[in-house]
């Protein structure tokens, strides 16, 4: 994917590029590659960034830790602020107030828009934060054998002391 000159925007008809996707992106596991559309749109001060993509992901069940693939499906949007920012920031206080306008994404207007990294960043956030192979999943039963309580002997002088401890009182 390639880097987008931010000042070229304004010359492409309606401001704005299309990228279409059809690769695998570096860094992000998946099955397939990924297949969509990437609309950068340039409204003078703000870059508007839109995503319709999907692939296939191979995910592990947090419950039976089977591995199962997922289909990932992205349909987002993102205001990229454009304005130079050369704030230098005051490494040695941990006091330093953070401002509302901090908080925001932005680029310096002369700048260029990394769409791969973007994309990357994209997919990441979609990831399901439960990864449940089936709305049923059962997770795996444990063995009795496993499930019965084992005290470590080299604990055994610590419980007597316990013991003691909770007689004399």
């Amino acid at each position: 994917m390639k880097k987008i000159y931010i000042p070229q925007l304004l010359k492409e008809q309606n401001r704005q590029e299309k990228i279409e996707i059809n690769d695998i992106v570096p860094d992000f596991t998946s099955l397939t590659p990924v297949r969509g559309l990437i609309v950068i749109r340039h409204g003078g001060s703000f870059l508007e960034i839109t995503l319709q993509a999907e692939t296939i992901i191979t995910l592990s069940c947090d419950r039976c830790l089977q591995q199962y693939n997922h289909k990932l499906s992205i349909d987002t949007s993102e205001i990229i602020w454009l304005e130079n920012r050369e704030r230098e920031l005051d490494l040695e206080s941990s006091d330093r107030e953070i401002e509302l306008e901090d908080l925001a994404e932005t680029l310096p207007p002369e700048g260029h828009f990394e769409s791969s990294t973007w994309l990357f960043e994209q997919l990441s956030l979609a990831l399901p934060l439960r990864n449940l192979c089936d709305r049923n999943c059962q997770a795996t039963p444990v063995d009795q054998e496993l499930g019965k309580s084992v005290v470590d002997r080299r604990w055994e002088g610590l419980n007597s002391l316990k013991k003691q401890l909770s007689d004399d009182i």
